[in-house]
C-alpha cells in the first residue's frame, strides 16, 4: 500500500464531497474545487473520512493512489482554509502598487511590469511584500512562481523577488588586488 494513498482523509464540518466519475467535487466555506479521478483508483465517502484505493499493486497503480489521495487533501484543506505565498522584493529604486487582481512593479526595467492574476488568486501588498492567496494549491504556488521569475534574487547583493521564507547564498564579489 502507498504510504500516502492508504491514509484516510478527515472530513471538517461544513466541507461537502460528492464522487462522480470523472471527477470529484470538494465544497466547502472559501469556494468549491474540482479534481479528477485518477485511472485505477476509487475513491469512497464513508463517514467523516474519505478513503482513496486503488485496484491493482503495479508501480503506476500505486503512484496513482498517493496521488489521488493528495490532490483530494489539499482540496479539502483549500477550501477550509486556504492557501498563501508571501513574496518580498529587495532592492534600491524597486517599488510596489496595486492589489486584488493586479500588480504594478518597479524593478529596474524601463517600463514597469504589470502581472494580472487568474481567477482564483489574489494578490495582495504590503510596502514591499506580495501576498498570494487562494483556495488551489497548484494555482497559488504557480502564481507566486511566474511573479519570482519577473526578476530572480541575484547572488551578489540579493537584489530582486524571492519567497519570504527562501535563503540567498550570497556570492562574494572581485576579489582586490594585493
Amino acid at each position: 500500500m502507498s504510504r500516502i494513498g492508504k491514509q484516510p482523509i478527515d472530513i471538517p464540518a461544513g466541507v461537502t464531497i460528492t464522487v462522480g466519475d470523472k471527477e470529484i467535487t470538494v465544497a466547502g466555506p472559501k469556494g468549491q474545487l474540482i479534481v479528477p479521478v485518477q485511472p485505477q483508483t476509487t475513491t469512497k465517502v464513508e463517514g467523516t473520512q474519505i478513503v482513496v484505493t486503488r485496484s491493482g499493486d503495479e508501480p503506476k497503480s500505486r503512484a496513482w493512489h498517493g496521488l489521488q489521495r493528495a490532490l483530494l487533501n489539499n482540496a479539502v484543506k483549500g477550501v477550509t482554509k486556504g492557501y498563501e505565498k508571501k513574496l518580498e522584493i529587495n532592492g534600491v529604486g524597486f517599488r510596489l502598487s496595486g492589489g486584488g487582481q493586479e500588480i504594478e512593479m518597479a524593478l529596474g526595467f524601463s517600463h514597469p511590469v504589470k502581472y494580472k492574476a487568474p481567477e482564483g488568486v489574489q494578490l495582495a501588498t504590503n510596502k514591499m511584500e506580495i501576498t498570494v492567496s487562494g483556495i488551489d494549491k497548484q494555482k497559488v504556488g504557480q502564481v507566486a512562481a511566474e511573479i519570482r521569475s519577473l526578476k530572480k534574487p541575484e547572488p551578489y547583493k540579493g537584489k530582486g523577488i524571492k519567497y519570504v521564507d527562501e535563503v540567498i547564498i550570497r556570492k562574494a564579489g572581485k576579489a582586490g588586488k594585493k
